[in-house]
């Protein structure tokens, strides 16, 4: 799968724009999966969907999706609309196999995707500017996988990466034309705060 990404062009405006996340409940084994989709350029909320599955595969640096990839797909089976661009809480090509779940849920998708985290998984960066839109190409094995990006004047960067059907510098204007007052883009924050919600109500249901 890996062999067959597409590191190049994406949507120039994509007008639904999903986010997705995950969390879990550990003690319960089980996965949430939450995926909001939003349309551009206002961020305005247009459907979301949560999932909820048992935790089957064991945790595995570097294979996440194997993990999480169930409860996602079935958050997007239920969607009633088709998202232009999806925007991932996690790598894409930013990934010690190049394939993290970004690239390998896009692909499976079929549909442009991304991947903007907050916090570095494998590369190393350059310094960056301080002020919004500033960035830093990310680079492993003097190979190019991501980029630092400066969302917010003074804040601390996120690692965006392209994950299946779009580029470098693509993954990059689009993951800031989706950030609003908040360090990360509205999309993946929205689903951040639909699978901790998620996950809150089934824990305080629990037995």
């Amino acid at each position: 799968m890996r062999r067959n990404l597409v590191l190049r062009d994406g949507p120039r405006n994509p007008h639904l724009i999903a986010g997705a996340d995950v969390a879990y409940d550990k003690p319960g084994g089980r996965c949430f999966a939450a995926v909001v989709v939003m349309r551009a350029p206002a961020m305005e909320v247009l459907e979301t969907s949560v999932a909820e599955r048992a935790t089957s595969f064991p945790y595995v640096p570097g294979l996440l999706t194997f993990r999480e990839g169930p409860a996602l797909l079935a958050a997007f089976a239920e969607l009633h609309t088709r998202p232009d661009l999806i925007m991932f809480d996690g790598q894409g090509y930013a990934h010690p196999r190049r394939f993290g779940l970004a690239s390998h849920m896009g692909y499976i998708l079929d549909i442009p995707s991304l991947g903007c985290a907050k916090s570095i998984l494998v590369g190393e960066h350059d310094p960056l500017g301080e002020a919004r839109g500033s960035y830093a190409w990310m680079t492993d094995r003097n190979e190019r996988i991501g980029a630092a990006v400066r969302t917010r004047d003074l804040t601390r960067p996120i690692y965006v990466s392209p994950g299946h059907r779009i580029g470098f510098r693509a993954a990059i204007r689009l993951a800031l034309a989706t950030v609003t007052k908040y360090r990360v883009p509205e999309p993946t924050r929205i689903a951040d705060i639909l699978v901790e919600r998620a996950k809150r109500e089934r824990v305080a249901h629990s037995p």
